[in-house]
């Protein structure tokens, strides 16, 4: 059974709790909260609920640790400090910044023998594996990432970092005219404001500087600097009506060709639609929990991406049923 804990009980926690309680080989033993511990309303029976600022002291007792903040602040801090004494997994997904990520979580996992993994989720994670599989494919080609319509967790949580933000929900949606073009092979050359556009529902503090908020959303690099931003202000009552849960989605496309004369095209796509971010993005820690153990096993240690996992490490099955069931 591995012993799997999880620090930060928001969302992204309940998703990978709710995932665990799927898989009969992994059990949730701890939950670290900078919260009071008691305040946390916890499913899973018998889980030690505790401090984050205790955790060290948990070292001997866990054998995957689940990190679940944001990508904006919490996880550059927390995972390079955390993984000196854990075996750790995060979702980090500020695509820009994943090599400084790597090499910080990498220093702290080689110097305390433990394993790492960054950026596991749908994107980065599922969908950065596919863009590699199909850009080795069809090397002469393009690929394309369409996300949403859906909620972003990591764009929202910027937002409500920002002073003045009580609530925030951010949605990604895909230019319908972007997408048409991929998908009837055209091969369109497409600048990130030409694919997306961002839509913001905020609830600000009473009395707010709401043109610092909107400013300070739609000039935010990585974020939103590069794409059409609406920010709409509303009350916490609509956003609680309007926009209480956490869809999203989004394609992967590679379109490429093949033969001598490069006659033939080709196109491979690879979709998600999903009622729950949270829980499919913890769905997908967890199977990469389960690899980061057995890879700690090995004692092969240092921070790894969902590039370097082969994918029978992520599952439950014998290698036997593996072979019966998927090749």
């Amino acid at each position: 059974m591995i012993r799997v804990a999880i620090a930060g009980y928001g969302n992204l926690g309940k998703g990978v709790e709710s995932a665990l309680l799927q898989n009969e080989d992994m059990k949730l033993t701890h939950v670290f909260t900078r919260r009071n511990p008691e305040s946390l309303n916890i499913l899973t029976e018998g889980v030690k609920k505790c401090s984050l600022s205790d955790i060290a002291s948990y070292k001997n007792d866990i054998d995957v640790l689940v990190i679940c903040g944001g990508s904006a602040t919490d996880l550059p801090e927390l995972t390079p400090a955390l993984a000196k004494d854990f075996n750790v997994i995060d979702s980090f997904d500020t695509h820009a910044n994943i090599p400084v990520h790597f090499d910080n979580v990498n220093k702290a996992a080689l110097e305390g023998n433990k394993v790492a993994l960054i950026s596991a989720g749908w994107d980065p994670g599922m969908f950065s594996l596919m863009r590699l599989y199909s850009d080795a494919i069809l090397p002469e080609g393009n690929h394309y990432t369409f996300w949403g319509k859906g909620v972003s967790q990591g764009h929202s949580d910027a937002i409500r970092r920002i002073n003045g933000v009580k609530d925030a929900r951010q949605y990604t949606i895909p230019v319908p005219s972007a997408v048409e073009a991929v998908l009837n092979g055209e091969n369109p050359t497409l600048t990130t404001r030409q694919k997306h556009t961002r839509e913001c529902f905020v609830v600000a503090e009473e009395g707010a500087d709401l043109a610092f908020i909107e400013k300070s959303i739609k000039e935010m690099p990585n974020y939103f600097a590069d794409y059409d931003t609406t920010v709409h202000f509303i009350s916490e009552e609509e956003l609680l009506r309007d926009h209480a849960g956490l869809p999203h989605g989004g394609i992967v496309v590679r379109s490429g060709v093949t033969g001598l004369n490069k006659e033939c095209k080709s196109t491979v796509s690879y979709k998600l639609t999903t009622d729950s971010n949270p829980q499919f993005t913890g769905s997908v820690i967890v199977a990469f929990a389960r690899a980061i153990y057995r890879l700690s096993e090995k004692k092969e240690y240092g921070c790894k991406t969902v590039f370097d996992i082969p994918p029978v490490l992520l599952s439950s099955r014998t290698y036997e049923e593996i072979l019966h069931s998927f090749l």
